[in-house]
Parts: structure tokens; sequence; C-alpha cells
């Protein structure tokens, strides 16, 4: 029941968050639209920003299994793009909102895992040294992050998008090839 109660807050957080901006959503407005008293919320949650971490937690989560059984670091982003664009009112108001530094780490968050899991599954990522393989994540994830967050501080246009897909089919095979003279040394 307590976790049922949870995400029925974080729904109603969300649909809310489509609708308006996270410094024009109180607990009340939570409360009323979800039909649950104030104690409630509180016994879930300490504060909207506990219960933006927390959304912020399971869309990453969400994302994350996503990825898991697409073929290359291209699909992952673009996937993880698409993810992004169910909510995207939602999205630009944290962006927008003073939360946005827990998106920012969490968004670093699912690039470092999106290119781990994707360096982790190329067949041999494991003749890599422990420096390389850092390294390559590193990039990898900056470079990704960078490009997110470019698209989100354009207000997530649909140019912006193709333009980074674009790249992305582009720069296809470049983490392979970068892991296989890796390993050559």
């Amino acid at each position: 029941m307590a976790s049922r109660t949870r995400g029925i807050i974080m729904a109603s957080f969300l649909k809310l968050l489509e609708e308006r901006p996270v410094n024009r959503i109180s607990v009340k407005d939570i409360v009323e639209d979800c039909g649950i008293n104030r104690n409630t919320f509180y016994y879930h949650f300490t504060d909207i920003p506990a219960l933006v971490e927390e959304i912020i937690k399971a869309e990453v989560d969400g994302i994350a299994h996503t990825v898991l059984h697409l073929g290359s670091i291209e699909e992952c982003v673009e996937a993880a793009i698409q993810h992004c664009k169910i909510h995207k009112k939602a999205i630009w108001h944290l962006y927008n909102s003073a939360s946005r530094e827990i998106y920012e780490s969490h968004l670093m968050d699912i690039c470092n895992h999106i290119v781990t899991i994707y360096i982790d599954s190329l067949p041999n990522s494991r003749r890599l040294s422990p420096e390389d393989h850092e390294a390559i994540i590193q990039g990898c994830k900056c470079e990704i992050y960078g490009f997110i967050t470019d698209w989100l501080m354009c207000g997530m246009s649909d140019d912006k998008e193709r333009s980074f897909l674009r790249l992305c089919a582009l720069r296809h095979g470049q983490i392979e090839a970068v892991l296989a003279r890796a390993i050559d040394g």
C-alpha cells in the first residue's frame, strides 16, 4: 500500500509539472490532486525537492532498463531522448527550476550508466586497461551529457534533436574504433 501511495503522489506531481513550473506547485496542490492528506505526503517525502529527486531516479531507472537491449551507443542516446520527450514539459520545467542541479547530476549518472553498459557489452572491452576503460567512458559520457544539455538549453527543439541524431549517425562505430585502437596499443 505504501509504495502504491508513493506512486500516486509521484504521478500527481508529474501531472502538475506538465502544467506548470516547480515553483508554482505546492504540497497542497499535490495532495488535493491525488486525494490524500498532507501527513500522508510527508510520511513518504520530506519535501518537494525529495519528491523531485525520487521521480528523477525512477525515470533514470526506466531509461537504463530501456537501453540494456539496444545495439549501439547511438540507439541508446536516441532511446534516452525519446524517453525524455514523453515528459517534455515536465523535464523543461525541472530543467529551468531550482532543482536543475539535481536533474543535471542524475543526467550525468544516466549518461555514465548508458556508456558503461554499452562499452562493457562490446566483445573486446575486457582487454582494455582500467585507465583506457575509464578514459573512454569519461569522454563518451561527457560528450553525450553536453549534447543533451545543449538540446535542453535550446528548449528541446526538433532542429537540435535532428542535428544531434544526425551527428550520432555520422559517428556510428567510432567508439568501437577507439576501443580497437586502445587494445592494439
